[in-house]
């Protein structure tokens, strides 16, 4: 079964690889020739502040919302990109499903959590050079096939993250 899966996966990222080079596609966070590619990446640095607290990337919020004590989740969130991806990583949160804003806990299913991450998203939206990045992509479909598609493994799939950008992106396009 994992070497169907695995075979599965190989055609799609030949597929989406196709698409992009064709100029209909960009696979976000993948060497492109499409600078919005890397740039869109929960990793490149975009000053944001969400419900009071500033940011530096959108990797900083997501991997702190993995750390339960309220300190540790500070001192992620003050990190920018792999930093923060690598301090995220020790914590253990997919072992209860459950993720943490500010010593309040969240289950990882649930729409509660989905409306936190879309409101985060919106946050960074308000970047203006996010913003441009994200409206220079057009109307290509957006993927990132480096994210897993499993919610219980990750704590944002591609799927989440593809249709967030694409929701923001169509809004902020209809708002010019």
């Amino acid at each position: 079964m994992k070497t169907r899966m695995t075979i599965r996966n190989r055609i799609r990222k030949q597929y989406v690889r196709l698409l992009c080079r064709l100029g209909w596609a960009i696979d976000i966070g993948t060497v492109s020739r499409n600078p919005a590619s890397s740039l869109l990446s929960n990793f490149t640095p975009f000053r944001f502040t969400f419900r009071g607290k500033d940011f530096m990337s959108i990797e900083s919020l997501l991997q702190g919302l993995k750390a339960k004590d309220i300190d540790k989740q500070n001192s992620i969130f003050s990190k920018v990109g792999k930093a923060a991806w690598r301090q995220g990583r020790k914590c253990k949160w997919w072992k209860e499903q459950r993720l943490y804003w500010q010593g309040h806990p969240m289950e990882r299913m649930p729409a509660e959590y989905r409306n936190f991450i879309r409101e985060a998203f919106y946050a960074l939206a308000e970047n203006t050079d996010y913003r441009q990045v994200l409206l220079s992509t057009g109307r290509k479909t957006l993927y990132h096939t480096i994210g897993k598609s499993d919610p219980t493994k990750t704590i944002l799939t591609e799927e989440e993250f593809c249709t967030i950008l694409t929701e923001i992106r169509t809004k902020l396009q209809t708002e010019k």
